[in-house]
């Protein structure tokens, strides 16, 4: 296909931009053959028409598609050039975060100017041993590459790292050398890698230096060498330095400075021992002040010169050396600081006692009068005479400032030798790797004389570098049988041959230095001369003379000459060298010593280094043959020469290219300047390597993966078995041109563009098949659709219709209803409102009506009161009126009468004193008496009368007054009534008066209190709303305030639940770390342990000789002391103390060399301990001669004692036999004398001594035959008595006879015994008298009861007389009365029982031991010799049987037999399949058992250590197999819970039966061992998870991440020149189904090991992680795995792992969990990356990943297809910033060596110990089951 066709509408373009380089645009049209405009969209929507070159009507280049953008390797591009280059690397940079791509062979590293945390060590180890084109980009894959490509080609590596200053080349070549160091180790106990690491600091402060670029720019170039042996660990390094940049120890730029020494100096200048140096701040000094920055943000100088002081001392820099180099470079700072005092023009001189000169001199051990002298004045020697020449003050300082760059130079390499030998080794080097670290090309505003040496190197590295990609090139197409044809490519060779060619630059540079009167100007004019117009490279700036131009491989650089001769000469005066010579100081002087015993710089000094610059000294005098040939050597000539060895070198070994690029000059973050980019693209070869690939077929593809790719182009008829032939099949119907392509014999090759026409075709046909797709499946919908909304529209309709008719049945219904509710309705009101009107009327009426009457009532009523008050007003009136008159009528009679008789009494008294007057009175008198007589008698008479009338009157008087006081009492009364009436009216009236006063009171208070009550109630209402407002709020708020603490008591709630959930977890995690870190220490101390014994062995081989004619045969003793000694002292004395000294220390600590010489000191102490030992065992052996002598002198005494003995035995078994009898008469007469009560079987007080007198009558039985079997032992002895001939065995029989010397020992023996007896019979007399007393007692509770019961009977005849209700409230208070009563009794007599068993058992327990002591005592008299070894004559006794007691008896020397057997020569596929899980396990207990029962400590302490030594050893021997070390880790696990359930510990015994119980251990407490098992079966968990990972770690990628499960939903992406592994399922790839058969494997292996559940589930959830975590890291690490397929497929395998925990019924075992962070992760790839929604579900649903994790997998995700989308970077920074406040670890990757810490849950075993058979397969026939 034309390259012009793909030129059609949308298609993307690239276009020149003078700001962004390139940028994108689309076109709008097709473009047609002949168009000279194509009409271009830009990205901002602003139209273009891009005209065409005329000349050349080149097209614009055309853009990759998206799906191709960020891909690992350039050379995966369909489209091949700068612009896709540049866009792809800022994608990955800006987008991805990713700053390392490969281009080709070449890593191009961009620096980040940021720590990034994808440098630690398990990055390394993601990276170890992979292939080159399996993981991301990386440093570490380079230097993988080349560590693999030494140790498989066996051919030497180098890895160049160039680029300019600040682009990072000093951090990627570290990087690179600790990645060896890391990998390969070391092979001494040196640690060199360490030391070639420490190198670095060293060289960074002495040839680094902050320049404007770069704040650590390496000022020189450097080629370290690091050297391996035939196993490929590093032995030892070599470097090469290269034209360090002298002139900036005199000058510095501004914004510069110095090298980090001086700097680092100054600021250390108060240390005491630096005072000597009289330093001060670093402004003071003129050498280190003129870039005027003299401090660089961030950087501690203080702390780095105790970083370059450490790594001196690291690297065998004695502290002397140190200070001497201090001197040197605080003299060179004091020396830049001496001034020179012009005494003319062309002479000067130093003021007297100048005190820097002084400190200069001091420093430098010379004379001040010297130096002084020649500092101002030189000698020039003629043919004749010699004479000195003052100098004027600009040579002066020029000659100062080149004395301390020569001073600086020579100790530089004085550094870097030393530096060398330190890293020297004496081992053979088998190859090496080298890492050249060296500048880049460098071109600035002014270009000197280092610019062009730089340069000149950059080309022969680029000339290098061009070959080898060429080379390449041409062997892959002569590999795949591609015809070759020449590739055009750019050769810089006429640039270097115009440098350093005859008569060229270099060399008239040379040959004007040897000019008397040379000037840089005549040397322009030369090269003017020479090259101007005769050289298409060369060129004459149009505005100078003075500098020349030369066209690089990378761009036009401008030269200016001035300073070049000066340079290239490098000038120092021979005079001050010999007054530097003649120094005191030994380093200065040795400093010029090596000068003069330079060597030649084409060849290698003693340790391996090239000389690069030497500096010519000007003789005194030039006398032929006296100036070395050195001297005469200028800079350039120099460098020349040592660039030819470094293209040598390279050129011998295999180069891997690092290119490093600088993203912009302002150092920032992340930021990509896309001019500074292109510059250094084309400068360091990467797009020469672009156009190299781009001109032949650089898309290559294999057959499978093209077929895979492309099998949508394919039509069905044109698939057949043969891959390559269907390819090419393909292939000729889709690229006519067949220029295009070319069959290899693997792949097929592409020219540029060709798949990206492709993948147009792939996508347009995908598109296609899309299209229809969605066609056919969107008409399905719609009809689908269409017939629910036909379906439903009818159903809708039906409802509808239905719905209607019964709305109008309901409205006629309603209607009909509406109108009779009307009617009645209406009725009703009308009705209503007559009736009202009816009501109203007759009220009315009533009310009118009854007001007129009650009207004219009260008018009747008011007239009637007014008649009566009128009468009695009147009456009253008249009353007054008759009385007044009365009165006055009375009163004047009264005067008148008075008046009268005044007058009367006047006249008497007259007529008195007259005669006359008393006769006429007399006379009168005498008449008057006579009429008063008749008148008294007519009186009387008048009065009888009247007396008749007044006794008749009274009689009617009496009759009427009593009538008319009746009358008058009524009247009275009636009177009263109106008086009271009266009163009461005017009461009435008052009231009323009083009632109406204060009815206008209560008016107008009702009036006012209205008034107020209204604005009472205003304001109550204003304040009632105002308080039902408050009450609201203050509602809301107690709401709010009971929501806030009901919210804050649940929030505390939930805080102190989840803070204590938090602490829980924190202290399951501190638990879980602290067991982790012991299990490590522990882990450690094994492989410490393991190298002790390899020493230990060493040790043994060259030390322990054995000595002539000490021959011994096996002894269990003298076996036992030798191996146990060392086994007890690991096991007891140093592993604690080991535990303890590691716990602090560092997790990983392979080579602690304190730790090695205390295991020295160890072994020397072994070995003398081992020596006294001998000395022991000699001594023992000379003692056992004597014994034996004096045994055979003695044959009588010991017959008699032996038949003394025997005596002894028969009485004790009378003894036995009587005590016997009385027992059985005792438990006779128990059984005869109890009542029914008592023996009772549930009778505590029976069954407990019942019980006890069994097991006693029991153990007396045992006795019996023991003491039968030590009888007929003692009788075969009297007739079998031979010493023994080794040595232990006469020690012991010395001992038996020094034992039996003691005649009366048996005797004493003997009576023991008896007591025994007899304190046995009185305890069963006590316990007889006893149990009589509570047989009485128990009676006496009969008879009690009995008494309760007539009592009860008698309480409920009484209850019965009661009523009802009392007598259920009786009934109760009895019976809980009774209850209480019972309960405390029964409390009573369980206290009692207590009691009586305790006593028992304690009785019981003094029983046993008494037994015991008389046992041991009796058994102590017997020589074990004899009794194991001797022969016995067999005698026949009766014996009955008896059960086994679950013990193994075996002989102390068959112990080493036992271990033997049963432990290192069992092996787990053979025998021990058919076994009982566990067998082993059982057997060891069982011995120990019986070794417990005996009461021997000894044997039980060297049982349980050979044990422990012997499983070691087979684990050691066997350790890769996991057979086996599954088989021992069950069998240690079930060891270890036997030693707890038989312990008789009572957290133990829960689940024992009565049985198991009486095989607990008596005599010793095996705690301390079950802690040493406990470790021990955490090495041998640890050592199991290491087997299964390393059989697991090579399917895990392959299966869980390469391996299409699915087949067909991941497509493969066009790769680059580094291929990766294929997906597609070839023999010998792992799937998924042979991780799930291996897990099958691992899981019956140990279920049929009997592994406790518990463990099994430990151990899985173990595999679980490591395959989650390693299959996590590569995810992390490989773009092309980040994809929505490989997502589904991980899911598809995840799922897969879950069905297998289902089957196995392990999904409780926490392994599901551990896999989490991928599922995750796999969830991760699939989910939608677009909105705020989809950010907010990620950081939710990832909680088990980190955000580097979440972060890192979102940069990497790329599409398979065009159909998926990227994530932008705004989504990007969306989850960031959302999950900023997420507190995890910034470790990116997993740690896939994390050990779970291990526990080992109690498990009892069911199985009794009694009825295990040992199968005669084990050969442990010796064993006898007790």
């Amino acid at each position: 296909m034309a390259a012009s066709e793909l030129y059609t509408k949308y298609a993307r373009v690239w276009i020149p931009d003078p700001e962004e380089v390139w940028k994108s645009a689309e076109l709008l049209k097709d473009y047609k053959p002949g168009d000279k405009v194509l009409q271009l969209r830009l990205e901002d929507g602003k139209d273009l028409e891009y005209c065409l070159d005329p000349k050349t009507k080149e097209l614009p280049p055309l853009r990759n598609p998206d799906i191709l953008v960020g891909e690992n390797d350039l050379t995966a591009l369909s489209y091949l050039h700068e612009p896709a280059v540049l866009h792809n690397l800022k994608v990955r940079f800006i987008d991805s975060k990713l700053i390392y791509t490969y281009c080709g062979i070449v890593l191009v590293a961009i620096n980040p100017y940021e720590q990034l945390p994808i440098y630690g060590e398990d990055i390394i180890n993601a990276y170890s041993g992979q292939n080159m084109g399996d993981m991301d980009p990386h440093i570490f894959a380079v230097a993988e590459e080349a560590y693999k490509q030494m140790a498989r080609d066996e051919r030497n590596q180098s890895i160049i790292v160039s680029g300019e200053s600040g682009a990072g080349k000093t951090v990627s070549a570290k990087y690179a050398m600790r990645y060896f160091a890391t990998v390969s180790g070391s092979a001494s106990e040196a640690n060199v890698e360490e030391k070639v690491l420490a190198s670095n600091p060293i060289m960074e402060s002495i040839g680094n230096a902050k320049t404007t670029r770069n704040d650590n720019s390496s000022r020189f170039g450097k080629y370290i060498e690091i050297g391996f042996d035939k196993r490929y660990r590093i032995i030892g390094a070599n470097m090469r330095t290269y034209l360090l940049e002298k002139s900036r120890v005199v000058f510095q730029a501004e914004e510069e400075r110095n090298y980090h020494i001086f700097y680092q100096l100054c600021a250390s200048a108060a240390l005491p021992e630096l005072k000597t140096l009289r330093l001060g701040n670093a402004n003071y000094f003129h050498y280190t002040r003129q870039g005027g920055s003299p401090v660089i943000d961030g950087v501690d100088d203080a702390k780095e010169m105790v970083n370059t002081r450490r790594a001196c001392t690291l690297l065998g820099i004695s502290d002397s050396y140190q200070m001497g180099i201090f001197h040197i470079l605080a003299g060179i700072l004091h020396l830049g600081n001496v001034e020179f005092a012009p005494r003319d023009s062309d002479s000067c001189t130093i003021p007297p006692k100048h005190d820097p000169l002084t400190i200069f001199c001091d420093l430098m051990g010379v004379e001040y009068e010297e130096m002084a002298h020649w500092l101002c004045h030189r000698k020039l020697a003629t043919a004749t005479e010699t004479y000195i020449k003052p100098i004027s003050k600009l040579h002066a300082i020029n000659a100062r400032d080149a004395l301390a760059k020569h001073i600086y130079a020579n100790l530089f390499n004085w550094i870097v030798d030393h530096v060398n030998k330190a890293l020297h080794s004496t081992v053979k080097q088998h190859s090496f790797i080298g890492v050249l670290d060296i500048y880049g090309f460098e071109t600035f505003e002014i270009n000197s004389f280092e610019q062009f040496c730089i340069n000149y190197a950059n080309e022969k590295l680029q000339q290098q570098f061009n070959m080898h990609v060429f080379k390449l090139e041409q062997e892959e197409y002569m590999k795949e049988q591609i015809p070759w044809t020449l590739i055009d490519f750019y050769d810089n060779q006429p640039c270097i041959n115009l440098i350093e060619a005859k008569m060229g630059v270099l060399d008239l540079l040379d040959e004007e230095c040897k000019m008397p009167k040379g000037s840089d100007d005549s040397w322009a004019q030369k090269l003017y001369n020479t090259h101007l117009n005769k050289c298409t490279l060369f060129e004459k700036p149009r505005l100078s003379n003075k500098a020349f131009i030369i066209k690089h491989f990378a761009d036009k650089v401008e030269y200016q000459c001035e300073g070049f001769l000066e340079k290239n000469k490098d000038t120092v005066y021979e005079e001050q060298i010999k007054v530097l010579k003649s120094s005191k100081f030994k380093l200065l002087a040795e400093l010029f010593q090596d000068e003069e015993k330079a060597i030649s710089p084409t060849s290698a000094t003693t340790s391996g280094r090239v000389l690069l610059s030497r500096t010519p000294i000007k003789p005194a005098k030039a006398r032929p043959g006296q100036t070395s040939k050195e001297h005469k050597k200028t800079v350039g000539h120099q460098f020349r020469n040592s660039l030819h060895l470094l293209m040598e070198t390279l050129n011998a070994t295999t180069p891997h290219y690092v290119r490093c690029i600088k993203p912009n000059d302002c150092k920032f973050p992340f930021t990509f300047d896309e001019k500074r980019a292109v510059q250094q693209l084309r400068a360091c070869g990467v797009l020469e390597t672009i156009r190299i690939s781009a001109a032949g077929f650089p898309s290559r593809w294999t057959y499978q993966e093209f077929f895979s790719r492309y099998r949508v182009l394919m039509k069905q008829k044109d698939v057949i078995s043969d891959r390559k032939q269907t390819c090419k099949n393909v292939l000729e119907k889709l690229i006519l041109d067949k220029d295009k392509y070319q069959f290899g014999k693997t792949k097929i090759f592409f020219r540029a563009g060709q798949v990206a026409y492709l993948e147009k075709l792939r996508a347009d046909k995908l598109r296609a098949a899309c299209i229809r797709i969605q066609k056919t499946i969107r008409g399905w919908l719609m009809r689908k659709k269409y017939m629910r909304m036909r379906k439903a529209a009818i159903t809708i309709q039906r409802y509808v219709r239905g719905y209607q008719a019964r709305c109008y049945a309901k409205f006629l219904r309603r209607t009909r209803a509406a109108i009779i509710i009307q009617k009645f309705q209406r009725m009703y009101v009308v009705r209503k409102r007559y009736q009202c009107m009816r009501d109203a009327t007759i009220a009315l009426q009533a009310l009118l009506r009854g007001y007129l009457v009650r009207n004219r009532y009260q008018m009747m009523l008011r007239e009637h009161k007014s008649i009566i008050i009128q009468k009695h007003v009147r009456g009253w009136l008249a009353r007054v009126h008759y009385r007044r008159t009365l009165k006055a009528v009375v009163y004047l009679q009264c005067c008148y009468r008075r008046m009268m008789a005044k007058r009367e009494l006047k006249k008497l008294k007259i007529e008195a004193r007259s005669v006359e007057r008393y006769k006429k009175l007399h006379i009168g008198l005498e008449n008057k008496i006579m009429q008063l007589q008749r008148k008294i008698d007519e009186q009387n008479k008048e009065y009888k009368s009247l007396l008749e009338k007044m006794n008749n009157l009274e009689i009617t008087y009496s009759t009427e007054t009593e009538k008319l006081r009746s009358d008058v009492e009524r009247l009275r009364m009636s009177e009263e009534e109106a008086k009271n009436a009266t009163n009461r009216v005017l009461s009435l009236q008052e009231e009323i008066a009083k009632l109406r006063k204060e009815l206008h009171q209560t008016q107008t208070e009702k009036k006012t209190i209205e008034e107020w009550a209204d604005k009472y109630k205003n304001e109550t209402e204003q304040l009632v709303s105002e308080l039902k407002e408050q009450n609201t709020l203050l509602k809301t708020e107690k709401e709010e305030l009971n929501r806030r603490i009901h919210d804050q008591a649940k929030e505390i709630t939930e805080t102190m639940e989840k803070k204590l959930v938090e602490e829980t977890k924190q202290l399951e995690l501190d638990l879980n770390d602290e067991r982790l870190r012991y299990q490590n220490l522990l882990n450690e101390f094994s492989r410490l342990e393991e190298r002790y014994d390899d020493l230990k062995d060493e040790m043994n081989l060259m030390v322990s000789i054995p000595k002539p004619g000490h021959k011994r045969t096996d002894s269990t003793h003298s076996s036992n002391e030798s191996e146990y000694t060392f086994s007890s002292e690991i096991t007891e004395a140093e592993d604690l103390p080991l535990r303890t000294e590691q716990e602090p220390s560092e997790k990983k600590a392979p080579l602690d060399m304190s730790l090695f010489l205390k295991l020295q000191k160890r072994v020397t102490e072994l070995e003398q301990e081992k020596q006294s030992l001998q000395d022991e065992l000699d001594r023992k052996e000379e003692q056992a001669l004597r014994a034996k002598a004096k045994e055979e002198e003695r044959p009588p005494i010991r017959g008699a004692e032996l038949e003394y003995e025997s005596l002894k035995r028969q009485e004790l078994e009378s003894e036995n036999k009587k005590l016997k009898n009385e027992l059985n008469e005792l438990q006779k007469a128990l059984t005869e004398t109890r009542s029914p009560e008592v023996t009772a079987p549930g009778a505590p007080a029976y069954r407990v001594l019942l019980d006890q007198l069994t097991s006693v009558s029991e153990e007396l039985e045992v006795r019996k035959e023991e003491v039968l079997i030590l009888r007929s032992q003692l009788v075969s002895q009297k007739e079998a008595i031979q010493p023994k001939n080794t040595m232990t065995d006469s020690t012991i029989l010395l001992e038996d006879v020094q034992k039996m010397k003691d005649k009366g020992e048996i005797a004493q023996a003997y009576i023991g015994l008896k007591e025994t007896n007899r304190l046995l019979e009185s305890q069963l007399q006590s316990q007889k008298k006893s149990h009589e007393n509570e047989l009485e007692s128990l009676r006496g509770e009969i008879q009690s009861l009995k008494e309760e019961n007539n009592r009860q009977q008698q309480l409920l005849a009484q209850n019965l007389q009661l009523p009802p209700e009392a007598r259920i409230e009786a009934s109760l208070q009895h019976e809980i009365t009774r209850l209480t009563n019972e309960n405390l009794d029964l409390m009573e007599q369980l206290e009692k029982q207590d009691k009586t068993v305790r006593k028992l058992k304690k009785q019981l327990k003094v029983f046993a031991k008494k037994i015991g002591e008389l046992e041991v005592g009796q058994m102590e008299n017997i020589s074990p010799g004899q009794i194991i070894d001797e022969p016995i004559r067999p005698v026949n006794i009766p014996r009955k049987e008896k059960d086994f007691q679950g013990m193994l008896e075996y002989k102390k020397e068959d112990e080493q037999k036992l271990v033997k057997n049963l432990i290192l020569e069992l092996k787990p596929r053979g025998v021990a399949v058919n076994l009982i899980p566990g067998l082993p396990a059982y057997i060891l207990f069982m011995c120990v058992r019986h070794a417990d029962y005996l009461n021997d400590d000894q044997k039980v302490r060297s049982l349980l250590t050979s044990t422990i030594n012997g499983i070691k050893k087979v684990l050691k021997k066997r350790g890769d197999d996991f057979e086996t070390v599954s088989f021992w880790l069950s069998n240690t696990c079930r060891f270890l819970h036997c030693l707890k359930q038989y312990s008789g510990e009572e957290g133990f015994m829960k689940h024992n039966t009565p049985r198991q119980n009486e095989h607990c251990l008596t005599n010793f407490d095996l705690a301390e061992y079950r802690q040493v098992l406990s470790d021990l079966a955490i090495q041998i968990y640890q050592q199991l998870v290491r087997v299964l990972e390393n059989i697991l770690q090579p399917m895990i990628v392959s299966g869980m991440l390469e391996h299409e499960t699915i087949q067909g939903v991941s497509g493969v992406k066009p790769t680059g020149l580094r291929k990766r592994t294929s997906s597609i399922a070839d023999e010998g790839t792992y799937t998924l189904d042979s991780i799930i058969r291996q897990l099958n494997s691992f899981h019956s292996v140990m279920c049929q090991h009997g592994m406790d559940p518990e463990l099994i589930k430990q151990v899985v959830k173990q595999m679980f992680y490591i395959i989650g975590a390693v299959t996590l890291n590569n995810l992390l690490l490989r773009k092309d795995m980040c994809s929505w397929s490989k997502g589904m497929q991980i899911r598809y395998n995840v799922s897969q792992l879950e069905e297998w925990l289902r089957d196995k019924n392990l999904m409780n075992s926490g392994a599901k969990e551990t896999l989490e962070p991928l599922i995750q992760a796999a969830q991760l790839l699939q989910v939608k990356k677009k909105t705020d929604e989809d950010a907010e579900a990620i950081c939710s649903m990832c909680s088990a990943l980190t955000t580097a994790q979440i972060v890192k997998v979102l940069n990497l995700y790329t599409p398979v297809n065009e159909f998926e989308e990227r994530v932008l970077v705004s989504f990007i920074r969306t989850i960031q910033l959302r999950l900023r406040d997420r507190k995890d670890s910034p470790q990116l990757l997993m740690d896939a060596k994390h050990i779970f810490p291990v526990t080992f849950p109690f498990n009892p075993s069911s199985l009794a110990l009694e009825t295990i058979q040992i199968p005669a397969s084990l050969g442990l026939g010796f064993i006898t089951r007790v």
